[in-house]
């Protein structure tokens, strides 16, 4: 078997519904994956599982706002399917933005914070005990370029992204010695339900600051995904990957 090899892994995919998480839990079905799809849509889970037509794509339903929901989604996936050999979180929100940080809603900070990182630590808490006992894991968070360099007028979003990766960070060294690996990924701007909702002036400012004067794609972060979570990625953990079409080399 290649290190890349993720079949036969029972994968957990949060946020699985549309955009990144959609493409990431379709595109490892195709490698063989057994795929844990998680989102609070489950008729769009439904939908998927329908147009892809295979066994090894289950649906569960989760509101990441919920603590109870969480933990109970992951322990009804283990119970349903067994034991998780690797967890890629993609549920994030934007929230209201545009605006400075003297205009800052609170209440949807509160809303952003909690589906961004709080529900972020609860999901790593709630599998990485079973996986470090089992001598063997792998999670990944979808972060973002803002978490590293801050975009103004999105101080919400950047703020928890970047809580995001210290979280890793920090994670990522509590357990470095038992064989799970737990990283971020922070991209650029990627076409996907989430760019869409972007006026041209903001996609305009944003895509002008990737060298490579152009959005990503959903099958490039899929791609980087499945080399993360795979057996080869054992030697880095705690980290943010670059994903930016040359804008953030760090």
């Amino acid at each position: 078997m290649e290190a890349t090899d993720i079949k036969g892994h029972l994968v957990l995919v949060t946020g699985a519904a549309s955009g990144i998480g959609k493409e990431i839990a379709t595109s490892f079905i195709n490698r063989g994956a057994i795929i844990a799809a998680c989102d609070k849509n489950i008729s769009a889970l439904q939908s998927i599982k329908s147009e892809i037509s295979s066994n090894d794509f289950h649906v569960f339903e989760v509101d990441f706002v919920s603590e109870s929901s969480i933990v109970s989604c992951v322990n009804k996936i283990e119970s349903d399917l067994g034991p998780l050999k690797a967890v890629v979180n993609c549920v994030g929100i934007l929230g209201k933005n545009g605006e400075k940080v003297e205009s800052v809603d609170i209440a949807d900070f509160d809303l952003v914070y909690a589906i961004n990182l709080r529900g972020a630590l609860i999901l790593t808490k709630a599998v990485i005990k079973g996986m470090a006992d089992r001598g063997y894991g792998r999670i990944l968070h979808l972060a973002s370029i803002s978490g590293k360099e801050g975009n103004p007028l999105f101080v919400a979003y950047s703020a928890t992204k970047a809580g995001l990766i210290a979280l890793v960070k920090s994670v990522g060294k509590e357990y470095a010695t038992t064989g799970v690996t737990i990283n971020a990924m922070a991209p650029a701007l990627i076409q996907s339900p989430m760019s869409d909702s972007f006026s041209e002036a903001q996609l305009t400012s944003l895509k002008s600051r990737i060298p490579m004067n152009r959005l990503g794609k959903t099958s490039e972060v899929a791609e980087m995904a499945a080399w993360i979570i795979s057996p080869a990625c054992s030697f880095t953990t705690g980290f943010a990957f670059d994903l930016t079409g040359g804008r953030a080399t760090y």
